[in-house]
Formats: C-alpha cells, sequence, structure tokens
C-alpha cells in the first residue's frame, strides 16, 4: 500500500492569528495541547520562534517516552511557523536523518483565525513496506498518516478549547 505523504486539517480559534501564532510558535508550550508532546527546551534560550532556532521535544505515547530534535525552517509573524523533526532517542535525540516537518498556518477569517496543521512525513527513503510495517508497530496497528490524522484533530481541539478560555482572574 503507497503511503500518504501528508495530511493535514484545521479549525477556527476565536482569537487574533498574531496571538496564536505567538502560543504556538512557542515550542515550550505545545504539550499544552498536544496528545503527545510534553513540551520541548529551546537550545540558547532563544525568546520568540526565528528560522534556525533549534529545540528538543519531549515526547510520550503510552508508557514510551522519546526526544526528538526540532529545527524552525520558516516563521512569518501571525502567518506560518514551520519546523522539520531530524533527530530521534529515547533520552538524547542520538539517531540522525529526515523524520517529519510540521507547519502550522494561521489564516484571519470574520470569527478570528482558521489554523491550518499539516505533517508531513520526511521517511522518503524508506521503502513503503519497511514504513508501513514499522508505523504499525509505533502506533498499535496505524499509519502515521492516520495517526497523525488523529492527532492532529486533538491538537487543534485543544488548542481552541485553551485559546478561547475566559482569562482566569489573577493570571
Amino acid at each position: 500500500m503507497p503511503r500518504t505523504f501528508t495530511v493535514s486539517d484545521s479549525i477556527v480559534v476565536l482569537a487574533e492569528p498574531a496571538d496564536v501564532y505567538r502560543k504556538v510558535s512557542d515550542p515550550a508550550r505545545m504539550g499544552d495541547w498536544s496528545p503527545e508532546n510534553l513540551g520541548a527546551t529551546v537550545h540558547g534560550g532563544a525568546a520568540e520562534a526565528r528560522v534556525g532556532m533549534v529545540f528538543d521535544g519531549r515526547n510520550k505515547r503510552g508508557a514510551f517516552r522519546w526526544t526528538t530534535r526540532c529545527t524552525v525552517t520558516a516563521v512569518e509573524e501571525g502567518r506560518l511557523f514551520r519546523f522539520r523533526v531530524h533527530a530521534i532517542g529515547v533520552r538524547q535525540p542520538r539517531v540522525r536523518g529526515p523524520i517529519a516537518t510540521w507547519e502550522y498556518r494561521f489564516e484571519p477569517v470574520p470569527e478570528g483565525t482558521r489554523v491550518i496543521e499539516t505533517w508531513t512525513d520526511d521517511r522518503r527513503s524508506w521503502p513503503d513496506f519497511v514504513a508501513n510495517a514499522f508505523d504499525r508497530i509505533a502506533t498499535k496497528g496505524h499509519t502515521f498518516a492516520d495517526f497523525q490524522r488523529r492527532n492532529i484533530r486533538t491538537t487543534l481541539r485543544n488548542l481552541k478549547r485553551a485559546l478561547e478560555q475566559p482569562a482566569t482572574a489573577g493570571r
């Protein structure tokens, strides 16, 4: 079965594009809405996303934990945030190679911002049968495209819920 290399979904958030962008482009915050990510540590302590910024993401799926090394490849304030995942490991991201690219686009709409999240499988050199076998083991029976489609939907719903909550007094 040939692989699906890209999946995407979107949601409208009742917030301004610049506000949504600022939250999503902070890798340390991703754990606030992602079903797998637990946050990230930015190398060099950069305060704002910039092309070339490197961060290590901490992730979990069930009892399994791993770390990824990521590099920001595109930023357009209020419009676009993209990074590629290029190393992975249990505690340290030691195994290098193209893994995936994540992209977030922010489009103004009358209700606020349409957030479009896209995952692209960068494992192009893997034969389909090898990738499909690996994916089904790593995701308990699914392809990564199907698995990420569900993760994206969950992430977007959680992001919407988090950003639309009324500010708590004293925050």
